[in-house]
Protein backbone atom coordinates (compact mmCIF):
# COMPACT_ATOMS: atom_id res chain seq x y z
CA UNK A 1 0.00 0.00 0.00
CA UNK A 2 2.71 2.16 0.78
CA UNK A 3 4.73 1.61 -2.24
CA UNK A 4 1.67 2.02 -4.50
CA UNK A 5 0.83 5.56 -3.13
CA UNK A 6 4.75 6.42 -4.41
CA UNK A 7 6.28 6.34 -1.42
CA UNK A 8 10.34 5.62 -1.62
CA UNK A 9 11.97 3.45 0.35
CA UNK A 10 13.41 5.85 2.24
CA UNK A 11 10.07 7.20 3.32
CA UNK A 12 9.04 3.03 4.28
CA UNK A 13 11.72 3.34 6.33
CA UNK A 14 11.22 6.37 8.15
CA UNK A 15 7.60 5.07 8.95
CA UNK A 16 9.09 1.90 10.41
CA UNK A 17 11.40 4.07 12.60
CA UNK A 18 8.52 6.42 13.80
CA UNK A 19 6.58 3.27 15.14
CA UNK A 20 9.37 2.07 16.51
CA UNK A 21 10.85 5.29 18.46
CA UNK A 22 6.84 6.07 19.49
CA UNK A 23 6.59 2.47 21.20
CA UNK A 24 10.16 3.32 23.11
CA UNK A 25 9.55 5.85 24.27
CA UNK A 26 5.75 5.54 25.09
CA UNK A 27 6.23 1.92 26.51
CA UNK A 28 6.93 2.36 30.33
CA UNK A 29 4.99 5.83 30.89
CA UNK A 30 1.81 3.56 29.75
CA UNK A 31 2.53 0.98 31.92
CA UNK A 32 2.59 3.43 35.12
CA UNK A 33 -0.94 5.06 33.53
CA UNK A 34 -1.74 1.26 33.76
CA UNK A 35 -1.10 0.47 37.27
CA UNK A 36 -2.09 3.78 38.28
CA UNK A 37 -5.46 4.44 36.67
CA UNK A 38 -6.97 1.25 34.87
CA UNK A 39 -5.42 -1.61 32.48
CA UNK A 40 -8.38 -2.09 31.31
CA UNK A 41 -9.11 1.14 30.12
CA UNK A 42 -5.13 1.04 28.85
CA UNK A 43 -6.48 -1.66 26.62
CA UNK A 44 -9.13 -0.59 25.72
CA UNK A 45 -7.52 2.90 24.44
CA UNK A 46 -5.00 0.78 22.89
CA UNK A 47 -6.86 -0.64 20.51
CA UNK A 48 -9.01 2.51 20.01
CA UNK A 49 -5.44 4.25 18.98
CA UNK A 50 -4.98 1.53 16.82
CA UNK A 51 -8.19 1.96 14.90
CA UNK A 52 -7.50 5.60 14.67
CA UNK A 53 -3.81 5.11 13.24
CA UNK A 54 -5.67 2.26 10.41
CA UNK A 55 -8.39 5.60 10.03
CA UNK A 56 -6.14 8.61 9.45
CA UNK A 57 -4.31 5.96 6.64
CA UNK A 58 -7.25 5.36 5.08
CA UNK A 59 -8.52 9.18 4.76
CA UNK A 60 -5.04 10.61 4.24
CA UNK A 61 -2.80 8.41 2.21
CA UNK A 62 0.10 9.37 1.59
CA UNK A 63 3.50 9.99 4.02
CA UNK A 64 1.88 13.24 5.55
CA UNK A 65 -1.49 10.51 6.67
CA UNK A 66 0.45 7.49 7.14
CA UNK A 67 3.38 9.27 9.91
CA UNK A 68 0.23 10.04 12.32
CA UNK A 69 -1.26 7.06 11.64
CA UNK A 70 1.67 4.85 13.06
CA UNK A 71 2.40 7.02 15.66
CA UNK A 72 -1.45 6.29 16.88
CA UNK A 73 -0.43 2.83 15.96
CA UNK A 74 2.50 2.65 18.34
CA UNK A 75 0.84 4.43 21.03
CA UNK A 76 -1.81 1.93 20.76
CA UNK A 77 0.84 -0.94 21.37
CA UNK A 78 2.47 0.53 23.87
CA UNK A 79 -0.97 0.79 26.25
CA UNK A 80 -1.44 -2.61 25.55
CA UNK A 81 2.27 -3.56 26.48
CA UNK A 82 1.94 -5.19 29.68
CA UNK A 83 -1.58 -4.24 30.66
CA UNK A 84 -3.25 -7.49 29.83
CA UNK A 85 -0.28 -9.65 31.21
CA UNK A 86 -0.95 -7.31 34.75
CA UNK A 87 -4.52 -7.31 34.39
CA UNK A 88 -4.51 -11.54 33.78
CA UNK A 89 -2.30 -11.99 36.96
CA UNK A 90 -3.79 -9.52 39.40
CA UNK A 91 -7.12 -10.73 38.38
CA UNK A 92 -6.03 -14.48 39.23
CA UNK A 93 -4.29 -13.44 42.42
CA UNK A 94 -7.08 -11.66 44.05
CA UNK A 95 -8.88 -15.41 43.92
CA UNK A 96 -5.53 -17.14 44.73
CA UNK A 97 -5.35 -18.68 41.27
CA UNK A 98 -2.10 -17.98 39.54
CA UNK A 99 -0.91 -21.61 38.88
CA UNK A 100 -3.61 -21.49 36.01
CA UNK A 101 -1.98 -18.18 34.68
CA UNK A 102 0.25 -19.86 32.52
CA UNK A 103 -2.18 -21.59 30.93
CA UNK A 104 -4.43 -18.51 30.49
CA UNK A 105 -1.88 -16.82 28.80
CA UNK A 106 -0.45 -19.72 26.53
CA UNK A 107 -4.41 -20.08 24.93
CA UNK A 108 -4.21 -16.44 24.38
CA UNK A 109 -0.91 -16.66 22.80
CA UNK A 110 -1.86 -19.39 20.74
CA UNK A 111 -5.69 -17.84 19.61
CA UNK A 112 -3.09 -14.77 18.25
CA UNK A 113 -0.66 -17.21 16.42
CA UNK A 114 -3.65 -19.50 14.90
CA UNK A 115 -5.33 -16.16 13.25
CA UNK A 116 -2.87 -15.69 11.18
CA UNK A 117 -4.67 -18.06 9.19
CA UNK A 118 -8.33 -16.53 8.93
CA UNK A 119 -6.81 -13.10 8.72
CA UNK A 120 -4.60 -14.04 6.04
CA UNK A 121 -7.05 -15.54 3.49
CA UNK A 122 -9.79 -13.05 4.55
CA UNK A 123 -6.92 -10.11 3.62
CA UNK A 124 -6.63 -12.01 0.08
CA UNK A 125 -10.37 -12.02 -0.71
CA UNK A 126 -11.19 -8.76 0.41
CA UNK A 127 -8.05 -6.81 -1.18
CA UNK A 128 -10.08 -8.53 -4.48
CA UNK A 129 -13.21 -7.28 -3.44
CA UNK A 130 -12.27 -3.82 -2.33
CA UNK A 131 -8.99 -3.04 -2.41
CA UNK A 132 -6.64 -1.20 0.04
CA UNK A 133 -10.38 0.49 1.38
CA UNK A 134 -12.53 -2.42 1.99
CA UNK A 135 -9.38 -4.27 4.29
CA UNK A 136 -8.11 -0.72 5.78
CA UNK A 137 -11.88 -0.01 6.73
CA UNK A 138 -12.84 -3.26 7.95
CA UNK A 139 -9.22 -3.27 10.20
CA UNK A 140 -10.48 -0.37 11.90
CA UNK A 141 -13.95 -2.12 13.02
CA UNK A 142 -11.73 -4.97 14.45
CA UNK A 143 -9.79 -2.84 16.39
CA UNK A 144 -12.95 -0.91 17.63
CA UNK A 145 -14.44 -4.41 18.46
CA UNK A 146 -11.86 -5.45 20.42
CA UNK A 147 -11.73 -2.56 22.03
CA UNK A 148 -15.58 -3.16 23.19
CA UNK A 149 -14.29 -6.63 24.24
CA UNK A 150 -11.74 -5.11 26.37
CA UNK A 151 -13.85 -3.19 28.19
CA UNK A 152 -16.05 -6.12 29.53
CA UNK A 153 -12.72 -7.61 31.02
CA UNK A 154 -12.75 -6.55 35.03
CA UNK A 155 -9.46 -5.09 36.38
CA UNK A 156 -9.57 -6.95 39.55
CA UNK A 157 -6.40 -6.38 42.03
CA UNK A 158 -5.85 -8.35 45.55
CA UNK A 159 -6.11 -6.66 48.40
CA UNK A 160 -3.95 -6.04 51.03
CA UNK A 161 -1.61 -4.43 48.43
CA UNK A 162 0.65 -1.87 49.96
CA UNK A 163 0.37 0.75 47.35
CA UNK A 164 -3.90 0.79 48.20
CA UNK A 165 -3.06 0.72 51.96
CA UNK A 166 -0.64 3.24 51.67
CA UNK A 167 1.60 1.39 54.10
CA UNK A 168 5.52 2.40 52.98
CA UNK A 169 6.95 0.36 55.00
CA UNK A 170 6.60 -3.17 53.42
CA UNK A 171 9.08 -2.53 50.18
CA UNK A 172 8.05 -4.24 47.37
CA UNK A 173 7.27 -7.77 48.94
CA UNK A 174 3.31 -7.47 49.92
CA UNK A 175 3.48 -11.23 51.42
CA UNK A 176 0.50 -13.59 51.01
CA UNK A 177 -3.04 -12.01 49.81
CA UNK A 178 -5.65 -12.55 51.78
CA UNK A 179 -8.96 -14.58 50.36
CA UNK A 180 -11.35 -11.95 49.37
CA UNK A 181 -15.16 -11.70 48.37
CA UNK A 182 -16.29 -10.53 45.22
CA UNK A 183 -17.33 -7.08 47.36
CA UNK A 184 -13.98 -7.04 48.83
CA UNK A 185 -12.45 -6.71 45.02
CA UNK A 186 -10.95 -3.48 43.85
CA UNK A 187 -11.76 -1.94 40.49
CA UNK A 188 -9.75 0.33 38.23
CA UNK A 189 -8.37 3.20 39.88
CA UNK A 190 -7.92 3.07 43.20
CA UNK A 191 -4.64 2.77 43.51
CA UNK A 192 -4.02 5.15 46.44
CA UNK A 193 -0.48 6.26 44.76
CA UNK A 194 -0.08 9.05 42.16
CA UNK A 195 1.21 8.22 38.73
CA UNK A 196 4.75 9.28 39.34
CA UNK A 197 4.95 7.24 42.91
CA UNK A 198 3.89 4.07 40.70
CA UNK A 199 6.13 5.10 37.78
CA UNK A 200 9.07 4.90 40.41
CA UNK A 201 8.02 1.78 42.57
CA UNK A 202 7.59 0.13 38.76
CA UNK A 203 11.08 1.11 37.86
CA UNK A 204 12.70 0.37 41.07
CA UNK A 205 11.50 -2.96 41.14
CA UNK A 206 12.05 -3.92 37.61
CA UNK A 207 15.78 -3.18 37.99
CA UNK A 208 16.78 -3.06 41.42
CA UNK A 209 15.25 -6.62 42.89
CA UNK A 210 17.26 -9.17 42.10
CA UNK A 211 14.15 -11.77 41.78
CA UNK A 212 12.50 -9.71 39.42
CA UNK A 213 15.80 -7.92 37.27
CA UNK A 214 17.36 -10.85 35.67
CA UNK A 215 14.21 -12.45 34.91
CA UNK A 216 12.80 -8.58 32.79
CA UNK A 217 15.77 -9.10 30.75
CA UNK A 218 15.18 -13.31 30.50
CA UNK A 219 12.05 -11.84 29.01
CA UNK A 220 12.93 -9.04 27.33
CA UNK A 221 16.41 -10.88 25.57
CA UNK A 222 13.21 -14.20 24.40
CA UNK A 223 10.79 -11.26 23.67
CA UNK A 224 13.07 -9.90 21.29
CA UNK A 225 13.43 -13.09 19.19
CA UNK A 226 10.02 -12.82 17.85
CA UNK A 227 11.47 -10.36 15.43
CA UNK A 228 12.44 -13.53 13.64
CA UNK A 229 8.93 -13.84 12.54
CA UNK A 230 9.59 -11.11 10.24
CA UNK A 231 12.69 -12.86 8.09
CA UNK A 232 10.76 -16.56 7.53
CA UNK A 233 9.41 -16.01 4.25
CA UNK A 234 12.73 -14.60 3.25
CA UNK A 235 14.26 -17.54 4.51
CA UNK A 236 11.68 -19.87 2.33
CA UNK A 237 13.01 -18.16 -0.50
CA UNK A 238 16.14 -18.27 0.22
CA UNK A 239 16.06 -21.56 0.49
CA UNK A 240 14.68 -22.85 -2.80
CA UNK A 241 10.66 -22.46 -1.67
CA UNK A 242 8.87 -21.42 -4.73
CA UNK A 243 6.93 -17.80 -4.90
CA UNK A 244 3.34 -19.44 -4.79
CA UNK A 245 3.90 -21.96 -1.96
CA UNK A 246 6.05 -19.34 0.14
CA UNK A 247 2.51 -18.25 2.36
CA UNK A 248 1.87 -21.77 2.96
CA UNK A 249 5.05 -22.81 4.05
CA UNK A 250 6.07 -19.59 6.30
CA UNK A 251 2.47 -20.44 7.49
CA UNK A 252 3.30 -23.40 9.38
CA UNK A 253 5.79 -22.11 11.05
CA UNK A 254 3.67 -19.97 13.79
CA UNK A 255 1.30 -23.11 13.62
CA UNK A 256 4.04 -24.93 15.23
CA UNK A 257 4.50 -22.44 17.48
CA UNK A 258 0.19 -21.98 18.29
CA UNK A 259 0.67 -25.88 18.84
CA UNK A 260 3.43 -25.54 21.89
CA UNK A 261 1.51 -23.06 23.73
CA UNK A 262 -1.86 -24.38 23.13
CA UNK A 263 0.42 -27.33 24.86
CA UNK A 264 1.06 -25.30 27.94
CA UNK A 265 -2.25 -24.05 28.52
CA UNK A 266 -3.42 -27.65 28.53
CA UNK A 267 -0.68 -28.99 31.11
CA UNK A 268 -1.74 -29.65 34.25
CA UNK A 269 -1.34 -26.67 36.73
CA UNK A 270 -0.53 -29.24 39.42
CA UNK A 271 2.56 -30.62 37.43
CA UNK A 272 5.44 -28.63 38.76
CA UNK A 273 6.90 -25.92 36.68
CA UNK A 274 9.67 -26.65 34.11
CA UNK A 275 12.95 -26.03 36.07
CA UNK A 276 15.17 -22.75 34.46
CA UNK A 277 17.63 -25.57 33.32
CA UNK A 278 14.99 -27.73 31.29
CA UNK A 279 13.92 -24.26 29.79
CA UNK A 280 17.96 -23.63 28.83
CA UNK A 281 17.85 -27.19 26.99
CA UNK A 282 14.66 -26.41 25.03
CA UNK A 283 16.06 -22.90 24.34
CA UNK A 284 19.35 -24.74 24.01
CA UNK A 285 17.89 -27.30 21.60
CA UNK A 286 15.91 -25.23 18.74
CA UNK A 287 19.04 -22.59 18.23
CA UNK A 288 20.97 -25.75 17.38
CA UNK A 289 18.13 -26.70 14.61
CA UNK A 290 18.43 -23.31 13.68
CA UNK A 291 22.00 -23.50 12.45
CA UNK A 292 21.84 -27.57 11.31
CA UNK A 293 18.77 -25.50 9.05
CA UNK A 294 20.80 -22.75 7.86
CA UNK A 295 23.67 -25.09 6.84
CA UNK A 296 21.65 -27.54 4.66
CA UNK A 297 19.47 -24.55 3.04
CA UNK A 298 17.43 -26.53 2.00
CA UNK A 299 12.99 -26.31 2.20
CA UNK A 300 12.42 -28.93 4.57
CA UNK A 301 14.99 -26.97 7.31
CA UNK A 302 11.46 -24.89 7.37
CA UNK A 303 10.58 -27.65 9.47
CA UNK A 304 13.63 -27.13 11.60
CA UNK A 305 12.35 -23.19 12.17
CA UNK A 306 8.99 -24.34 12.41
CA UNK A 307 10.16 -27.02 15.78
CA UNK A 308 12.32 -24.23 17.71
CA UNK A 309 9.44 -21.68 17.03
CA UNK A 310 6.99 -24.22 19.13
CA UNK A 311 10.02 -24.25 21.43
CA UNK A 312 10.38 -20.77 21.55
CA UNK A 313 7.14 -20.40 22.41
CA UNK A 314 7.19 -23.31 25.02
CA UNK A 315 10.05 -21.06 26.83
CA UNK A 316 8.23 -18.19 26.43
CA UNK A 317 5.14 -18.74 28.17
CA UNK A 318 6.74 -20.39 31.05
CA UNK A 319 9.37 -17.50 31.88
CA UNK A 320 6.68 -14.79 31.44
CA UNK A 321 4.96 -16.87 34.31
CA UNK A 322 8.45 -16.59 36.45
CA UNK A 323 8.16 -13.19 36.00
CA UNK A 324 4.67 -12.12 36.92
CA UNK A 325 5.43 -14.21 40.22
CA UNK A 326 8.17 -12.68 41.14
CA UNK A 327 6.82 -9.26 41.35
CA UNK A 328 5.34 -8.36 44.33
CA UNK A 329 4.93 -4.43 44.31
CA UNK A 330 1.50 -2.98 42.74
CA UNK A 331 3.24 -1.45 39.53
CA UNK A 332 3.13 -5.03 37.96
CA UNK A 333 2.24 -3.65 34.28
CA UNK A 334 5.29 -0.96 34.55
CA UNK A 335 7.78 -3.58 35.20
CA UNK A 336 6.50 -5.67 32.45
CA UNK A 337 6.81 -2.30 29.91
CA UNK A 338 10.40 -1.97 31.26
CA UNK A 339 10.69 -5.37 29.66
CA UNK A 340 8.72 -4.69 26.91
CA UNK A 341 11.10 -1.51 26.37
CA UNK A 342 14.15 -3.73 26.72
CA UNK A 343 12.53 -6.30 24.08
CA UNK A 344 12.26 -3.74 21.49
CA UNK A 345 15.98 -2.86 21.76
CA UNK A 346 16.11 -6.56 21.19
CA UNK A 347 14.41 -6.80 18.46
CA UNK A 348 16.30 -3.79 16.61
CA UNK A 349 19.40 -5.92 17.46
CA UNK A 350 17.89 -8.82 15.57
CA UNK A 351 17.47 -6.62 12.48
CA UNK A 352 21.09 -5.63 12.97
CA UNK A 353 22.14 -9.26 13.52
CA UNK A 354 20.48 -10.22 10.12
CA UNK A 355 21.55 -7.55 8.03
CA UNK A 356 25.43 -8.91 9.09
CA UNK A 357 25.22 -12.85 8.76
CA UNK A 358 22.06 -13.95 8.52
CA UNK A 359 20.02 -16.80 10.61
CA UNK A 360 23.50 -18.36 11.94
CA UNK A 361 25.06 -15.51 14.29
CA UNK A 362 21.26 -15.19 15.29
CA UNK A 363 21.30 -18.81 16.53
CA UNK A 364 24.83 -18.70 18.17
CA UNK A 365 23.27 -15.75 20.07
CA UNK A 366 20.16 -17.98 21.12
CA UNK A 367 22.50 -20.04 22.06
CA UNK A 368 24.54 -17.98 24.68
CA UNK A 369 20.85 -16.99 25.83
CA UNK A 370 20.20 -20.46 26.40
CA UNK A 371 23.50 -21.07 28.38
CA UNK A 372 23.18 -17.61 30.24
CA UNK A 373 19.13 -18.60 31.37
CA UNK A 374 20.10 -20.63 34.32
CA UNK A 375 22.37 -17.93 35.74
CA UNK A 376 19.02 -15.12 35.44
CA UNK A 377 16.34 -17.50 36.68
CA UNK A 378 18.05 -18.19 39.69
CA UNK A 379 15.78 -17.30 42.59
CA UNK A 380 16.95 -14.74 45.08
CA UNK A 381 15.46 -12.62 47.55
CA UNK A 382 14.46 -8.46 47.45
CA UNK A 383 17.38 -7.60 48.95
CA UNK A 384 18.01 -5.03 46.63
CA UNK A 385 17.29 -1.26 47.18
CA UNK A 386 13.13 -0.94 48.31
CA UNK A 387 11.08 0.99 46.42
CA UNK A 388 9.50 3.57 48.95
CA UNK A 389 6.11 4.42 48.02
CA UNK A 390 4.94 7.85 48.53
CA UNK A 391 1.71 9.97 47.36
CA UNK A 392 1.99 12.77 44.43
Amino acid sequence: MFADQGLSDGQISLLFLIWSVVGIVAEVPTGAIADRFSRRGCLTAGSVAQALGYAVWMALPGFTGYAPGFVLWGLGGALASGSLEALLYDGLKTFGATKHYSRLLGRITAAGLIAQLPAALAATVLFQLGGYALVGWLSVGCCLTAAGLAWLLRDIRPVGNYARTGDASSGPDIGPVPEVSEDDEIDDDDTGLGYFATLRVGIVEAVAAPAVRGLVLVVAALTGLDALEEYFTLVALDWGVPVPWIPLAALGIPLVGAAGTWWMAHRSPTKKPFTSGVLALALGAGALLLALSEWFGEPAGLVGIAVFYGLYQVVMVAVNTRLQDAITGPARATVNSVAGLLSELAAIAIYGLWALEGLSLIASLILLLALLMPLAMRRRTHDGPAATPTRS
